[in-house]
C-alpha cells in the first residue's frame, strides 16, 4: 500500500484554509431529445469536501495554453473528477459551492485535471475549474 501524503498533510492545510462542502455533479454523458438537441446528464453527490485555492503560476501557464478565460480556481478533492473526456462522450464535471462564507452557491465547470494521485482506493485530484455565467 502506497503512502497517501495528502492525507498526512490535510489537517495542517485545513488549519490555514478549511475545506468547504460542495455538490459534485459527475458527467454521465447526455440524452438526445426528439428534436435532436442534446442535454447533459449527471450523477449528483452532495456534501463533498473540497479545498479551494488560487491557481499556481504553473497552473496559470497551463490555463494560457488552453485559452481559458474567466474566474478560475484550483480545487483539491478526493475522487476521480474529470474535465471533458471525448472518448467516453462525457462533458466536464461540475461543482457547486460558494466562494464566500454564507454566500450564494455558484456552478464551476472542471476545465482541466491538473494532477491526480491514486495511491489508495480513494485517491485525490487537483482540478482547474472556471465559474459559469449565470450560475
Amino acid at each position: 500500500m502506497a503512502l497517501n501524503l495528502h492525507t498526512e498533510v490535510r489537517g495542517a492545510i485545513n488549519t490555514v484554509n478549511p475545506d468547504i462542502l460542495a455538490t459534485y455533479k459527475q458527467s454521465t454523458g447526455y440524452t438526445t431529445a426528439s428534436d435532436g438537441k442534446q442535454a447533459p446528464t449527471y450523477t449528483t453527490f452532495t456534501k463533498v469536501r473540497i479545498q479551494v485555492q488560487a491557481l499556481s503560476w504553473g497552473d496559470l501557464q497551463h490555463r494560457d495554453m488552453q485559452n481559458v478565460q474567466g474566474v478560475l480556481r484550483a480545487i483539491y478533492m478526493y475522487g476521480n473528477t474529470q474535465g471533458v473526456v471525448r472518448p467516453d462522450v462525457k462533458g466536464g464535471d461540475l461543482l457547486v459551492f460558494s466562494q464566500v462564507l454564507n454566500g450564494s452557491p455558484q456552478m464551476w465547470l472542471v476545465k482541466a485535471v491538473l494532477e491526480t494521485w491514486t495511491p489508495d482506493a480513494p485517491g485525490f485530484c487537483k482540478l482547474g475549474a472556471v465559474l459559469q455565467v449565470g450560475s
